[in-house]
């Protein structure tokens, strides 16, 4: 299937923790670039969702966007009422032990390594959610992808008829432009009133016909377009592909066009030349 590498996705999880939302932006490239936004605390996740991503996608450049939102909670600290006790009690037998103690600050007692404890944070469930959220995202992505690259095979499948139409009236136009070139020069010899040897004669004018003969870029024309819309029918990325068969249509536009003797041909050429560059700059933007 025929692939653009423009698109946009956005997909949003509402989960016991929290919310999360992905959003992926691809423009076309020549390679697969991406390019990750991630809370700090995400950052591991990285290498995972860059290995999803390379099993999906082969070229684009790829913004991957990711926004977390925990649920705000009453207060995420907790007191540690049984180690409290205990020091305490603690604190209260030096006390007796010696001739005139400080008081205690209870900040001081604060700062005590485990009176203060952080309620959990299920971050393994938080990970696993996030992937499933990217899973999506990347799915309607594709979807959107592929929605524009059928639009843009229909394009080029429009301008690869028009190709075939003009190489069918190039082939037609070539017997009349070398019979017509033919009798154009046999008259002008006679206009001169010379000599002329036959058999040299005959030589030229099948030179002639010979340099002008086009049925080969034809027929090369023709098996381009035939290559092009088998490429359409591979699962495979075809972009690469496609943008050489471009640059090969316009090689055989060129040399139609150099060989062209009559205005008519000079014009096929033209239009072919507009044909193909309409469709290499679609070409740009496939997978």
């Amino acid at each position: 299937m025929t692939r653009s590498m423009t698109g946009f996705a956005r997909h949003e999880g509402n989960f016991a923790w929290g919310s999360l939302a992905f959003e992926i932006r691809t423009v076309n490239h020549r390679y697969l670039e991406p390019h990750f936004r991630l809370p700090e605390n995400m950052r591991p996740l990285e290498p995972k969702l860059r290995d999803r991503l390379r099993h999906q996608l082969s070229r684009g450049k790829v913004e991957v966007n990711l926004q977390l939102h925990p649920l705000q909670q009453e207060s995420s600290l907790t007191l540690n009422t049984p180690f409290l006790v205990d020091l305490a009690n603690v604190a209260d037998t030096v006390a007796a032990t010696l001739a005139n103690p400080a008081p205690v600050n209870p900040l001081e007692v604060l700062r005590w390594p485990g009176i203060i404890q952080e309620r959990p944070v299920d971050q393994e469930q938080i990970e696993i959610d996030a992937l499933g959220c990217f899973d999506q995202a990347l799915t309607k992505l594709i979807e959107q992808r592929s929605r524009e690259g059928a639009e843009l095979q229909g394009f080029i499948e429009a301008r690869l008829t028009t190709v075939l139409e003009l190489v069918a009236k190039v082939r037609t136009l070539l017997p009349v432009i070398t019979a017509n070139q033919r009798q154009k020069i046999l008259e002008k010899i006679e206009s001169l009133q010379v000599d002329v040897d036959q058999g040299r004669l005959e030589q030229e004018l099948v030179y002639f016909a010979q340099k002008a003969d086009v049925d080969e870029e034809l027929d090369r024309l023709t098996t381009h377009v035939t290559e092009v819309r088998h490429c359409f029918k591979q699962s495979n990325p075809i972009g690469r592909r496609l943008d050489f068969l471009m640059q090969e249509f316009n090689r055989e536009a060129n040399t139609l066009s150099s060989k062209s003797t009559v205005s008519d041909t000079t014009q096929v050429a033209v239009d072919l030349k507009v044909l193909i560059e309409q469709m290499r700059e679609q070409v740009q933007n496939i997978e």
